[in-house]
């Protein structure tokens, strides 16, 4: 019998990020870690499932701390292109609520993952009556790099992510359900950032996390880049395919309706990398609030700074994703390279220095 991962512990990624590099995107200041779990109440984890060589897998959960069928968060869905399987979508559009944290894992493995968490909500205290849940479960195809017919993602990984969720420092790149994704040409998975701005003379947070598997043609402030301008080779994927789904935090007050409209800049934003949006991506945004439900909701007219920290931090995530990955060598011996941050300092002309903070 497969065993479970051990658990993993969130820690500082290895690679440089963005910001290390002295890529800064947009004006507004991240939170403390740059990540979506700068937002207060809220949670990452991962579990990852790797079998050399043709296994490269996971499943990763967004877990709010205080989310339930009787204590649902409000939130909102976005489908840029919907070939994909965002499990829960109807409902989650028609009544606009969360009722469990939010996972990540491979195409043909959400079903399962969908029904591993449908067990774990049931367990929890004060769900002892519940008789209707609807579980959030998004999805990339990592079948370029694993074997994705072996659905290599079990209820115990899904299980080790819940449970190891932490509000630390997110790990990004090959993790979780991040493992065998694939971005722009170059080897991606889990990336996240996080933006605190200012709506109505209060200050709130606003944290992203992408599982990043989409077609396209990367570019970086506006500059086209791709393996061949840097050197690198590796197994092209077809650049009409993949898929993206982008998550998105905040403790501002907003209804349904608002977050909505914040999910939809989540997907927009994904065109600033390169995106191709094309047939066969399934490209998804789920936003949701932590605020009591009892908060003013902040007015549409004041969400502008919101709507642009979302676009800074999904474009931000998304590059993240690209410089914590590591090249891979998967199933049926393909190999997707790295985006190695040198070659790409050198190619957008701006040499390393400390971002502002």
């Amino acid at each position: 019998m497969e065993q479970p991962p051990l658990p993993q512990r969130p820690s500082v990624p290895a690679r440089r990020r963005s910001r290390d590099l002295g890529i800064v995107i947009g004006t507004s200041a991240p939170g403390p870690l740059d990540a979506i779990t700068d937002v207060p109440g809220v949670r990452v984890g991962h579990a990852t499932v790797r079998r050399e060589p043709d296994v490269h897998s996971g499943v990763t959960a967004v877990v709010p701390d205080r989310v339930g069928p009787h204590t649902p968060l409000a939130a909102g869905v976005f489908t840029g292109n919907g070939y994909g399987k965002l499990v829960g979508t109807t409902q989650l559009a028609e009544l606009g609520a969360l009722e469990t944290p939010i996972l990540l894992t491979s195409t043909l493995s959400a079903f399962r993952v969908a029904d591993a968490l449908v067990g774990w909500m049931l367990e929890r205290p004060g769900c002892e009556e519940v008789l209707s849940l609807n579980p959030v479960v998004g999805e990339c195809n990592d079948g370029l790099l694993s074997d994705i017919r072996s659905r290599p993602v079990r209820e115990e990984h899904v299980r080790a992510a819940l449970d190891t969720a932490s509000d630390g420092p997110v790990a990004e790149g090959c993790v979780g359900a991040g493992t065998g994704t694939v971005a722009l040409g170059f080897k991606a998975g889990i990336g996240t950032a996080s933006r605190v701005v200012d709506l109505g003379g209060h200050r709130f947070t606003a944290g992203v996390l992408v599982q990043a598997n989409f077609g396209g043609t990367l570019r970086v402030l506006g500059r086209v880049i791709t393996p061949r301008t840097l050197g690198v080779e590796g197994q092209a994927p077809d650049p009409g395919t993949g898929s993206c789904v982008v998550v998105v935090a905040t403790d501002a007050p907003l209804d349904a309706r608002r977050l909505t409209r914040v999910a939809r800049r989540a997907v927009f934003a994904l065109a600033r990398t390169g995106a191709a949006y094309s047939h066969g991506s399934g490209d998804y945004a789920v936003a949701f609030s932590t605020a009591a439900p009892s908060a003013v909701p902040v007015a549409d007219a004041e969400l502008g700074p919101l709507f642009e920290a979302v676009l800074d931090g999904v474009e931000e995530a998304v590059l993240n994703s690209l410089l914590a990955a590591t090249t891979t060598t998967g199933f049926g011996g393909r190999t997707v390279p790295a985006l190695p941050a040198d070659a790409l300092l050198t190619a957008l002309g701006a040499p390393p220095r400390t971002p502002p903070r």
